[in-house]
């Protein structure tokens, strides 16, 4: 499927509407929507949001539940050339507010719940002009299913290839959750990697429990399986939520963070579950621990294959890795403290590692490039590339790095190095390398010694100020013990694990342990640890 001249990403809704009209295209709660059915939802709610003065650049803070509106309301924004602003309802309301205070949105079209939210909370109170609630009624806002329709087909705004389309915000793991600007062209670059890298596409059944990944499913012609899941909360998922859907609707291909595909994967081992059905799953938000990956693809069938992009909201995606590679060949490496290997950059995309620093870098020179396997920062330039931050222009001078040509370089923000095979190694968020008397400390290569441990679930690195070294961080190593361990551990499980770390160099100079019940995560895929918190937490047990 080509893009025609001017790229409004919803051409892709059209042009599959008219290519199987008849084809499923979401299934939520029982029922299902083709895509004729689907472009008619989206074209009437269009004429709606137009009616109300929503039209080309009105940005648009979008709040509402996974389901038919969802996708209808969206392709709808982008179709009158609008900016949906697109926020993770679980990150905290006191986020929320910053993120749309610096959003400045002119219009908020949500749920009643959302609408109680923004009001008590003042959210935007400044900038808006125009509130829709979906599904319900609020006080001052328009009713959205009361608003006459037009039922002829909606004129898509034929945007340019360079026009802003929506603003995502980041998950706000290592800080205050920014915004990303996507341009039509970035989220049309991302469709045909995903088509092309992952297969998905026409005749694909998807189980998405990311919601924004559910947005794709629609531009590459596949359909989306919503399960009955609190998606800000993907680690706690039941896992018959996850299996049953797959099994009844013989889902192909489903998206799932490291968490839920831990939590299904123990669940269905210990009932010796299969899912057949499935051939492609991609696993994302986080580095997937091997045990992980191996548990999981015991459900699969012989064919399938599992995916681990590696990316981020900024830039997505990055590289791509298989199960199979890493299990086959890279996980050894892993063990020893190597890193996690996240594979070839994806085609079109150029990457690069340059040294490692917490200033802004004004201007690009090839000769900034760190020879292979030398270990820095990760940069990356591309269609797939945010260029900017909406209202953050520090966080641009921090993160962007322009390139000479009018285009960006984006620090990803974690260290890593190329192998002579072109393979990423990640080895930690630059943010969370602890420095430390004998050197600098990275996360990822001394986490992965004391994860062998068979009681360890996962284990956290982090800092804490070192009162007789000013400017240096004591390093300690948070653990949060599998279930079934006393929480607290035990002293002998304490020098089981610290004895892991003497037998490497670069975790020799570990030698505090503390038990931690259960680590803080992010609310996007509950997989990225907050280690931020654990930092904070570390210093207050061992004040």
């Amino acid at each position: 499927m080509t893009a025609p001249g001017a790229c409004n990403i919803a051409w892709r809704l059209d042009a599959w509407a008219e290519a199987q009209p008849d084809a499923t295209a979401v299934v939520h709660r029982g029922r299902t929507m083709t895509y004729a059915e689907l472009r008619a939802l989206c074209d009437r709610h269009a004429h709606r949001l137009a009616a109300l003065g929503i039209g080309p650049g009105t940005r648009v803070a979008l709040m509402v539940r996974p389901g038919f509106d969802f996708f209808a309301l969206t392709f709808a924004l982008f179709k009158l050339g609008a900016v949906p602003v697109l926020i993770d309802p679980g990150m905290g309301l006191s986020n929320m507010r910053q993120c749309l205070a610096e959003a400045a949105p002119e219009a908020f079209v949500g749920i009643p719940l959302a609408h109680l939210a923004r009001a008590a909370g003042g959210w935007a109170r400044a900038t808006l002009r125009c509130r829709v609630v979906v599904g319900g009624w609020f006080p001052g806002a328009h009713r959205l299913e009361t608003v006459p329709p037009r039922e002829e087909p909606f004129p898509r705004v034929e945007t340019a290839p360079e026009d802003v389309a929506a603003v995502l915000f980041t998950s706000g793991s290592t800080g205050v959750p920014k915004g990303a600007v996507y341009l039509h062209r970035t989220f049309d670059a991302q469709v045909a990697y995903l088509a092309s890298q992952f297969g998905l596409g026409p005749g694909g059944v998807d189980l998405p429990t990311f919601p924004l990944f559910a947005l794709f499913d629609v531009a590459l012609g596949a359909t989306a399986v919503l399960p009955e899941m609190d998606f800000t909360r993907p680690g706690q998922v039941d896992p018959r939520a996850i299996v049953a859907p797959i099994q009844e609707h013989q889902v192909t291909q489903m998206f799932g963070s490291p968490a839920l595909l831990d939590r299904v994967g123990r669940w269905g081992a210990d009932r010796q579950a299969t899912l057949p059905s499935l051939r492609i799953v991609i696993s994302a938000g986080a580095p997937v621990p091997p045990a992980v990956l191996a548990r999981f693809q015991r459900l699969l069938g012989p064919e399938a294959v599992i995916y681990t992009p590696y990316g981020a909201t900024e830039a997505l995606p990055v590289a791509a890795i298989t199960a199979a590679e890493v299990l086959g060949e890279t996980a050894s490496a892993w063990a020893l403290g190597e890193g996690t290997c996240v594979g070839q950059p994806v085609p079109g995309l150029e990457l690069a590692v340059i040294s490692t620093t917490d200033e802004p870098v004004s201007h690009w020179d090839d000769a900034m490039r760190l020879p292979v396997g030398a270990v820095g920062e990760l940069v990356v330039r591309g269609p797939v590339v945010s260029p900017r931050y909406h209202g953050r222009s520090d966080h641009d001078e921090r993160a962007k790095i322009p390139d000479g040509q009018g285009g960006v370089w984006h620090r990803m923000g974690d260290l890593g190095r190329v192998d002579e095979r072109g393979r990423v190694w990640f080895l930690g968020r630059k943010s969370h390398r602890v420095r430390a008397v004998g050197g600098e400390m990275l996360t990822i290569p001394c986490e992965a010694v004391f994860n062998q441990h068979p009681h360890v679930r996962r284990s956290a690195l982090v800092g804490v100020p070192d009162p007789e070294r000013p400017g240096l961080e004591r390093p300690v190593l948070c653990v949060e013990l599998e279930v079934g361990q006393p929480r607290r551990g035990s002293e002998v499980l304490r020098a089981e694990i610290l004895a892991l770390g003497q037998a490497h160099a670069h975790t020799r100079a570990i030698a505090t342990l503390l038990f931690h019940p259960r680590f803080p995560v992010d609310i996007r895929h509950n997989a990225k640890i907050f280690r931020e918190q654990l930092a904070i937490w570390a210093r207050e047990q061992l004040r």
